[in-house]
């Protein structure tokens, strides 16, 4: 089959850098952008639902928060195999069904009565759907399309999500304040449906399909056969990995970064500071704007990156994180002020800064296994949401606050920027290593 299309792509584009910005994989890269940002909508759900579940089913916050645990998990363990299923059935195929079980998941939540519908449709259902689209999807469209710019549009790609909270945020919370909390569940069912038409009919698995070159190649490259081995590798890279420091600090800092993040702001700033008589839809405002400023720190990060010893930025990141995390109790109010407008403002920089040189170290540790490593450390940033966001209602039902969880997740950020400090150094050429 390559042999065939190699001579059909050479004659059809005589000039593939005639009009380099309409090249095929810029449209990919758009699609797989819209496709995120409509399966953000879940992302910004959970945060949103702990009041009214537990008001309306007496359910405690610790129950709520077992199930965007699970949720959270799995988004993380999912990740890894979902490069291989990518490989092994193409990424339109289980994009598609991604999509579909998210809005499955969702969906279903509109007619549960016991807590237990709750651990299934969102707990599990979204979760293993959303894990399919975590960030093995954007890196996934990077590797097969792009040769040239594969920092850029992985930066791009990996601010999807935070553009999707922008979008969602606002709208979701204004839905569960003025209707209910059923209303928005569909919408995000919706939302994940209405992409589904996108990703089939404009979504293509590699540029040999539609007889291209990648993005910045020099030659024709023949779309590999589906690979069944995949899950072996993973499995395989894993215990190789395990053996190694670097590996388990690594993944430790990045757990505190999914513990600070996806499981503490994420899940429990809006309940937190309703407790303390801000409205929701104000909350939820303020969340969003974590969003706008997510993207500007994801992509500085990046540059910065590139020019700055990462391990560095880590400790540097996650030691203003935890300063910031000790000052929000005394932040928090029935208005918006402020000290609280640049605490927000700060926490979106620092959001998923933390993904560029985490990834930068693991490309110098790991060389050709690095995606793969990221995909398991990506794994234990997720299972640090998850215990978070457990732990965290639970620590609301103790103690009637939430105080407590941000001087505990303040001081794991401390301890998270010595962990980054003595990841020891591998010395390796550094363009190839910053430029895969």
């Amino acid at each position: 089959m390559p042999q065939q299309t190699e001579p059909a792509a050479v004659l059809q584009h005589p000039k593939p850098a005639r009009a380099p910005r309409l090249h095929r994989a810029w449209f990919v890269a758009a699609v797989t952008f819209v496709t995120i940002i409509g399966a953000a909508a879940f992302r910004s759900l959970p945060g949103l639902l702990i009041d009214p579940l537990h008001a309306e089913f007496g359910w405690s916050r610790g129950t709520i928060g077992a199930a965007v645990s699970v949720n959270l998990a799995l988004y993380g363990l999912t990740a890894p195999f979902a490069a291989a299923l990518m490989d092994r059935f193409g990424i339109r195929r289980v994009v598609a069904v991604a999509l579909t079980v998210i809005a499955l998941g969702s969906g279903l939540t509109v007619w549960m009565t016991a807590a237990w519908q709750l651990l299934l449709c969102w707990g599990l259902l979204v979760g293993l759907g959303s894990g399919s689209m975590a960030l093995a999807f954007a890196a996934t469209v990077t590797n097969r399309w792009f040769t040239t710019r594969r920092g850029l549009v992985t930066g791009i790609l990996t601010a999807a999500s935070a553009s999707g909270q922008l979008i969602f945020l606002p709208l979701l919370s204004w839905m569960v304040e003025t209707y209910d909390w059923r209303p928005a569940a569909v919408t995000v069912a919706l939302a994940a449906l209405a992409v589904v038409p996108f990703v089939w009919l404009l979504l293509r698995d590699h540029p040999a399909d539609v007889g291209l070159r990648p993005y910045g190649a020099d030659q024709f490259v023949p779309k590999p056969p589906p690979v069944t081995g995949a899950a072996r590798r993973t499995i395989g890279v894993l215990r190789s990995a395990v053996r190694t420091g670097p590996f388990w600090l690594l993944a430790g800092t990045f757990a505190i970064c999914g513990a600070s993040t996806n499981g503490l702001i994420q899940t429990h700033f809006v309940p937190a500071a309703h407790d303390h008589g801000l409205p929701v839809t104000a909350a939820a405002s303020l969340l969003a704007v974590v969003g706008v400023f997510d993207v500007v720190g994801t992509i500085a990060s990046g540059w910065f990156t590139d020019r700055f010893e990462p391990r560095r930025l880590l400790a540097v990141y996650y030691a203003l994180r935890g300063l910031s995390l000790l000052f929000l109790p005394m932040l928090l109010g029935p208005s918006i002020h402020p000290p609280m407008i640049f605490f927000i403002v700060f926490y979106g920089l620092d959001w998923v800064a933390t993904v560029p040189p985490t990834l930068a170290l693991c490309r110098e540790q790991y060389g050709e296994d690095s995606a793969i490593v990221f995909g398991w450390v990506l794994a234990s940033h997720q299972v640090g949401a998850a215990l978070v966001a457990w732990l965290g209602g639970v620590a609301r039902d103790a103690f009637g606050t939430y105080d407590m969880v941000w001087y505990a997740s303040g001081a794991l950020c401390a301890a998270a920027a010595l962990m980054a400090l003595v990841i020891r150094r591998r010395p390796m050429p550094p363009v190839p290593a910053l430029a895969v």
